[in-house]
């Protein structure tokens, strides 16, 4: 088991990350979210000191669920999971096609209209756990478009590699790339 750790400092607190490869070049140092209770809350309130005033948060599924919920709890408003997957309870679900430095295949993001209904004319703050390529966002951001929400600003604890340069994103720290 690949032992190799890059040390985190962010929102207070020190984390170390395994890395993992993604290709034959190149590692990423992996940012979970999912049981660190303590992480979770302290991003949640640094974020939502950086970020403008909203009406919703939207976040795509799965792993900036709990950061998106704990901003929700945090700010009083509610949280939309653009889902990976068509559920049966979903009214007419609208697609979006995306790609990303994480996943082999390319995915979808949904939103049905029960939901994606109450996005009209509305502010609309789009969480991820970390922004790297900025595909995930995009796709995000077109579908919530599609319900007539705006979009005003996109934000996540962490920016990885160059996109930790990009002036339209709100993130907390800057997360490096590694190269073989």
């Amino acid at each position: 088991m690949n032992k190799d750790t890059y040390t985190l400092h962010i929102a207070g607190l020190e984390r170390r990350l395994q890395k993992f490869p993604v290709s034959p070049t190149l590692d990423i140092a992996a940012f979970i979210l999912f049981g660190d209770v303590e992480l979770t809350v302290r991003c949640a309130e640094e974020l939502i000191k950086k970020c403008p005033e909203f009406d919703y948060i939207a976040t795509p599924e799965a792993k900036s669920i709990p950061l998106a919920y704990e901003m929700s709890k945090q700010s009083g408003k509610k949280y939309i999971i653009l889902r990976k997957g068509v559920k049966v309870y979903m009214d007419h679900p609208e697609k979006v096609v995306l790609s990303s430095i994480t996943t082999q295949n390319e995915q979808a993001l949904y939103l049905g209209h029960e939901d994606g209904d109450l996005l009209k004319d509305k502010r609309i703050l789009l969480v991820d756990d970390v922004i790297s390529t900025g595909e995930s966002l995009a796709a995000a951001k077109k579908l919530i478009e599609e319900f007539g929400g705006n979009v005003i600003a996109s934000a996540a604890p962490l920016a990885e590699g160059a996109a930790a340069d990009r002036k339209d994103i709100i993130f907390l720290e800057k997360l490096p790339l590694f190269f073989k």
